[in-house]
């Protein structure tokens, strides 16, 4: 092959990259391309932390290129098109890319083969975005996908490793090609992202997983539900827009010590995916409908986005989403088993809410988890309810947490830090911070008495 198109979507790095791998041991140009989708700036989809964080991982990517004698061409337009528009220009022979699993990039992924095929170019896709591609594991019993976690997690992590693809040490774009440039932020949307979004791009990412194995990885399985402790990896955005490989990070920890609790989230990530590979509607359709009837109550919807739902853990995840663009997975199950099985409102709700503002909003995992949480997905214990203020003393003990997001109760003892609603009322009056929005306990027994079946308390 002389030329061949590497189109980048969420794989923005040059190491363990199969497809970029690929066509540097088989074409004498290649020429790395991201397109600029305006479908997805259009959609809502391309919100502004995701937007800021891209744009890094970006202009860190054509430096990795650049280093390695090529830029990144940048496009912006229909993805299709322009690729087969780059194609034409620079007389490519294929179109090499990673393969994903939501329902829009399956999508795009069909259109981009039926074009190539009628332009008489060949397509060819690879893994890299998950550990284990979707549908490689099969249950035993029959079945397309894995329905239940536990049989997953077993027959994961008996499964080979792909070899790690070759980075390449040189590449070379084909002559007289423009690679254009990467836009302004605002240039693609007029809303700002928090100023306390991480670095992006592959060597933020790869110092972030080097800093991490070395400092976190060991305290990871006994601290990571500690809300005040931050000790999570705070590798989503970088996983989510591949600037690491899910693929290496896997190969760097398997048979480390402590590193299994790590895997298995790895594991859980690959699970989501393989269920959104074969169900797509996920983030529209309950995957196990239950006929739940969900309430309609925009003023109290508004109280939990806001934070002000007078319980300190549920409004201290929801401010510190807005704020940061992130929250640790212990909290972001506590917000969300709140919104649908205390308040009543429908999950996908929820979901929106966080792919609005989370960096690494993710249409597999955020779809998958929410789903699990309300009790349409993947969860055998399908009616679990999380009590918010058991979960409070169990992840957040001394209320550190709760003081850095909800500051009006930072004078708050720590017996009464997660129940203020139980401090006299002359206290009360002086908190500028709600009483609370639903009596947890009257809500926990409408749920078991049949609203969604009978409830389990977590």
């Amino acid at each position: 092959m002389n030329t061949v198109i590497v189109l980048f979507n969420r794989d923005l790095r040059v190491r363990d990259h199969p497809a970029l791998a690929g066509a540097a041991a088989t074409a004498t140009h290649v020429v790395p391309a991201f397109v600029i989708d305006d479908r997805l700036l259009a959609n809502g989809f391309a919100r502004p932390n995701r937007l800021g964080f891209l744009l890094e991982a970006l202009a860190d990517l054509d430096g990795s290129l650049a280093r390695r004698g090529a830029r990144l061409v940048v496009r912006r337009g229909d993805v299709v098109a322009e690729a087969l528009r780059l194609a034409r220009r620079t007389r490519a022979s294929a179109i090499f890319a990673s393969a994903d699993v939501s329902a829009y990039a399956r999508a795009r992924e069909r259109r981009l083969r039926t074009a190539c095929v009628e332009a008489g170019l060949g397509f060819q896709t690879f893994p890299g975005v998950t550990v284990v591609p979707a549908g490689t594991l099969r249950p035993s019993s029959g079945g397309d996908h894995f329905r239940v976690f536990t049989p997953y997690w077993n027959s994961w992590r008996k499964a080979g490793l792909r070899s790690l693809a070759r980075t390449p040490s040189r590449l070379s774009l084909p002559p007289g090609l423009v690679p254009g440039r990467l836009p302004g932020l605002e240039e693609l949307t007029p809303d700002l992202p928090s100023r306390w979004l991480p670095p992006g791009g592959e060597t933020a990412g790869r110092a972030r997983l080097a800093a991490w194995i070395r400092s976190g990885l060991h305290r990871y399985a006994d601290r990571r539900d500690r809300l005040a402790a931050d000790t999570t990896s705070r590798l989503g955005p970088y996983l989510h827009f591949g600037c690491v490989s899910p693929g290496e990070i896997a190969a760097r920890l398997r048979g480390r010590a402590g590193a299994e609790t790590f895997l298995r989230q790895l594991c859980w990530r690959d699970f989501h995916h393989q269920v959104t590979a074969a169900f797509p509607a996920i983030a529209r359709q309950d995957y196990r409908p239950r006929g739940d009837r969900w309430r309609d109550d925009p003023f109290t919807f508004e109280a939990w986005k806001s934070g002000r739902t007078g319980y300190p853990v549920v409004d201290a995840a929801m401010r510190q989403l807005a704020r940061e663009g992130f929250i640790p997975n212990r909290a972001r199950l506590i917000a969300a088993s709140f919104l649908v099985k205390d308040l009543g409102m429908d999950w996908r709700l929820g979901a929106a809410h966080f792919l609005d503002l989370l960096v690494d909003g993710d249409i597999a995992d955020n779809s998958g988890n929410w789903q699990w949480v309300a009790g349409t997905g993947n969860d055998t214990r399908s009616n679990r309810v999380f009590n918010p203020t058991a979960q409070a003393r169990r992840f957040d003990p001394d209320g550190a947490w709760v003081r850095q997001y909800v500051p009006e109760l930072a004078g708050i003892a720590r017996e009464r830090i997660h129940e203020p609603w139980t401090l006299d009322r002359a206290m009360r009056s002086t908190l500028d911070y709600p009483e609370p929005i639903v009596d947890y306990a009257a809500a926990a027994a409408v749920f078991r008495a049949g609203r969604h079946g009978k409830a389990r308390r977590s």
